[in-house]
């Protein structure tokens, strides 16, 4: 059994590659650390009233409606009856007042409740509507977003977003149109995706055309750190918008949210799929007056993330046998921040030998 990832009070260290290439550590994720956070799931303004969704959060199938009382809920995409899913996730937003189960047509309205059951009056024992609702999850909404907690207990949602509603409170009250949506598969752990993110050690070298000049100069890199999200903040300054900052957050357990001055936010996610593959989700979301450049906003955006996915790629290659991680730069302080967080929420579960099986 590899060594469990204790970190040295005076020597600091990323995390053991063991964990990037573990099946047991991936099904420890999922269970204690991945399920004690909010997940965001759609954009809000995506999903109007009276329409619903079918999605994935963490192996569950879940449904995100939004009521006809404006509230969006969800619940697990299963009928109370025999299991069967209401819509699959390939069947992206649907119109609809009523949710019908495909094999024995119980149905349910947006807020959950039966309304009704194919022959009602012949079921073996007396049949009470009140006593099968929908299995609902938490569900909210936040900075334009809808997120959802699959696991019991989650950590608030207010304290996962502490820094970024300290140090943006506005910005992330404010409604946004979502202006573009991007996502493809990276052929990597998803930890080497967030750590990649996370990384302010790489951009002058990696991106020196794209990211690297939107961010600046590395002397004007700024750090700062809360609870549980982090923040790299660099100089803005655009002729239409004036000057402000740049700020990208990481958040666990494997988000990153970017705010631009001129009212541009984005949300990047990396959710696992196996462990050497992840699916990175990009919600570019901002004012309604930038709908029209959504798109060309979105390229920019996507031609650094796919530099990154080159290294990202490349790195999980080199993360076989035999491999240990270099020493921490100062421009990876924030690496270092959520694998602290990570390692903190996984060592009871990990050090225990509590390995699942």
């Amino acid at each position: 059994m590899p060594t469990a990832p204790v970190r040295s009070s005076s020597v600091a260290s990323f995390l053991p590659p063991e964990l990037y290439r573990s099946e047991a550590i991936a099904a420890l994720e999922r269970k204690h650390y991945a399920s004690r956070f909010w997940h965001p799931v759609a954009a809000a303004a995506d999903l109007p009233v009276g329409q619903v969704r079918a999605v994935d959060v963490l192996g569950l199938s879940v449904l995100i409606c939004h009521g006809s009382d404006g509230i969006v809920r969800a619940f697990r995409n299963r009928c109370p009856h025999r299991a069967v899913a209401f819509l699959e996730p390939g069947q992206g937003t649907v119109a609809c007042r009523r949710l019908v189960c495909p094999y024995h047509g119980w149905t349910y309205d947006l807020e959950g409740r039966l309304m009704a059951a194919a022959r009602e009056s012949e079921f073996v024992d007396p049949f009470d509507r009140s006593a099968w609702p929908l299995e609902d999850l938490d569900c909210r909404l936040l900075a334009s977003l809808i997120w959802v907690a699959p696991g019991v207990n989650p950590i608030p949602l207010e304290d996962q977003l502490d820094l970024p509603l300290q140090e943006a409170t506005s910005a992330l009250r404010n409604p946004l149109e979502l202006l573009a949506f991007h996502e493809r598969t990276l052929a990597c752990n998803w930890k080497i995706a967030h750590d990649n993110t996370l990384d302010d050690y790489h951009v002058a070298i990696a991106h020196p055309t794209t990211l690297h000049r939107l961010q600046g100069p590395v002397k004007h890199y700024g750090h700062r750190f809360g609870a549980w999200a982090n923040v790299l903040a660099t100089p803005w300054a655009e002729p239409t918008t004036g000057a402000g900052e740049f700020l990208t957050f990481g958040l666990p357990p494997w988000n990153h949210l970017l705010l631009w001055p001129d009212g541009r936010q984005a949300m990047i996610q990396f959710v696992p799929e196996t462990i050497d593959r992840c699916r990175m989700q990009v919600w570019l979301l901002g004012p309604r007056e930038l709908q029209p450049e959504g798109e060309a906003l979105m390229a920019e955006m996507v031609h650094f993330l796919a530099e990154d996915r080159a290294l990202v790629e490349s790195a999980q290659r080199g993360y076989g046998e035999g491999f240990r991680t270099g020493p921490p730069h100062r421009l990876e302080a924030r690496i270092l921040h959520q694998q602290a967080i990570y390692a903190k929420l996984l060592q009871p579960w990990y050090a225990s030998g509590r390995m699942p099986r």
